[in-house]
C-alpha cells in the first residue's frame, strides 16, 4: 500500500511540537505501523524527522516568499500546481491523504482525477479560524477553494460533529462525510515507570499542555490558579508549550502576588518525547477552553491527559462531554469562569484517591477507545470502500489509466 500524506498548510510544521505537528506524526506512524509505503508532501517541515518515521519520503512543498498576506495568499493558491506535478512525480499511489489547509485543493482532484481513494482530513473551519484570529485578505478566494477541495474528496473525515457541520455546508451533501476523533498512542505514557521529574514533596501539581493561543483559555488558568493558591499555597502549575499569548500570560503572573507567581513555571515548546515525561509529575490536568460559538475542537491535550493516567478538568463544551465521562475520568466546569474552575480543581487536590481512581479510569478509557490505531483502522476501511465504489468505474477506463497515467522516476 502506497500512500500520499499531504499538508500544504504553512502553519503546520510536520516534525514539530505543536498538536497538529503531533497529530500528522501519530498517523503516519500508525500507517507505517501496517507497512504502508509514504511519500509526505509538506510546506513546512519544522525540524528532525523522528527516528522511528525515517522510512517516510519527504518532499518539501515550495512556494513562493510573501511579504504581505495578499500575495502570500495568492502564493499558496498557486502553489496547486507544485503539488500535482510532485504527486504525478512519485506516483501512482494507492491511497492519497490530505490534512485540510487554505487554498490547496489538487491533491483531492489528483485523486479523482486518478479513480484514487481521495481523503480529506478537517480539523477546522479555517476561513472563520483565518478570519478571527489572524487576517484573511481575499476571503472569496478561500471560500472557493474550500468549496472545491471538499467537493472533489471522495471522503471527507471531520474530527467532531461541529466540523462536520461545517463541512456539510461546504460539500452541499452529506455523503461521504465521517466524524472520527482524534486519539493517543497509550503506548508513549508508561504511568506505571519512573517519574522523569519527580515532584517535590507535599507539592500538589496543576498542568496545562498546548499551544497557548486565545481560545485555549490559559489566562483563565492563571486567575483560577491564583484564586485556589489562597486555599492551597502547595499548589503548583506549570505551563507547557508555547505561542502567540505567551507574552500576556507570563505579564499575568508577573502581575500576581509575588508568592502565587512563583508557583508557576513556562517551559516553553518541549519535544513531543518530553511530554509524557512532563504529565508525569502532575496530579491534575486543565483544559480551560473558552466558549465559542459551534465549538468543533477534538483536543489532543484531553487524550494525552487521558493517556497518561491524570484526572482531567475541562470546559463543558462541544465533544468534551463526549469524550471526558464527568466525576468518572475528570470534571467538567462552565467555561469563562475562573472561580467555578478554581473551585472544580481544588476538589480533585484535596481528594488524592479519588484524583487517583479518576486517573485510572481515564487511562483504561484511552486504552479502549480513543487509539490511533482506532483512528487508522477507519480511515483505511473508508478509503476500502471508496476503492469499492470506484471499482465499475476503473475497469470502465482501465485503458485510459494504464496508458496514459504519466511517467515517473523509479525510486
Amino acid at each position: 500500500m502506497k500512500v500520499a500524506y499531504v499538508c500544504c498548510d504553512p502553519g503546520v510544521p510536520v516534525f514539530g511540537c505543536k498538536g497538529c505537528s503531533i497529530h500528522v506524526q501519530e498517523v503516519l506512524r500508525e500507517l507505517s505501523r501496517r507497512g504502508a509505503e509514504i511519500d509526505l508532501f509538506a510546506m513546512r517541515i519544522g525540524g528532525e524527522c523522528p527516528p522511528d518515521l525515517s522510512n517516510v519520503r519527504v518532499h518539501k512543498i515550495e512556494c513562493e516568499k510573501a511579504t504581505n498576506q495578499a500575495d502570500r495568499e495568492q502564493f499558496l493558491n498557486r502553489s496547486n500546481e507544485t503539488v500535482a506535478d510532485m504527486l504525478t512525480r512519485a506516483a501512482p499511489f494507492n491511497i492519497v491523504y490530505e490534512r485540510y489547509s487554505l487554498y490547496s485543493f489538487s491533491a483531492m482532484e489528483y485523486a479523482r482525477n486518478w479513480l484514487i481513494p481521495g481523503i480529506l482530513e478537517v480539523n477546522s473551519p479555517l476561513v472563520e479560524e483565518q478570519a478571527q484570529y489572524r487576517e484573511l485578505i481575499d476571503r472569496d478566494l478561500a471560500e472557493q477553494t474550500t468549496r472545491r477541495v471538499m467537493t472533489m474528496a471522495g471522503a471527507v473525515i471531520a474530527v467532531s460533529q461541529e466540523v462536520a457541520d461545517f463541512v456539510e455546508q461546504q460539500r452541499l451533501y452529506p455523503s461521504g462525510i465521517h466524524v472520527l476523533s482524534n486519539g493517543v498512542d497509550v503506548s508513549r505514557f508508561q504511568i506505571d515507570g519512573p517519574e522523569q521529574f519527580p515532584k517535590k514533596e507535599n507539592e500538589l501539581a496543576v498542568g496545562f499542555v498546548g499551544t497557548l493561543k486565545p481560545w485555549h483559555g490559559v489566562a483563565d488558568l492563571i486567575e483560577a490558579f491564583r484564586i485556589l493558591s489562597v486555599e492551597e499555597p502547595r499548589a503548583r502549575l506549570t505551563i507547557v508549550g508555547a505561542g502567540p499569548e505567551r507574552g500576556r500570560l507570563e505579564h499575568q503572573v508577573a502581575c500576581l502576588p509575588a508568592s502565587v507567581a512563583q508557583a508557576v513555571r513556562f517551559t516553553g515548546a518541549v519535544s513531543p518525547d518530553r511530554i509524557p515525561g512532563l504529565l508525569s509529575q502532575m496530579d491534575v490536568a486543565v483544559a480551560p477552553f473558552k466558549a465559542s460559538e459551534g465549538f468543533y475542537f477534538s483536543p489532543l491535550k484531553i487524550f494525552e491527559y487521558m493517556a497518561a493516567g491524570l484526572p482531567t478538568v475541562a470546559s463543558e463544551l462541544g465533544q468534551i462531554p463526549d469524550i471526558l465521562e464527568d466525576g468518572v475520568t475528570g470534571l467538567l466546569a462552565p467555561p469563562d469562569d475562573p472561580q467555578q474552575l478554581a473551585e472544580t480543581i481544588l476538589l480533585l487536590l484535596r481528594d488524592p484517591e479519588k484524583t487517583k481512581s479518576m486517573g485510572r479510569a481515564a487511562r483504561a478509557i484511552a486504552e479502549n477507545q480513543f487509539t490511533w490505531e482506532t483512528v487508522v483502522s477507519q480511515i483505511l476501511k473508508i478509503a476500502k470502500r471508496l476503492k469499492r465504489k470506484m471499482a465499475p468505474r476503473l475497469s470502465t477506463h482501465t485503458s485510459r489509466f494504464v496508458n496514459n497515467f504519466p511517467k515517473h522516476p523509479a525510486h
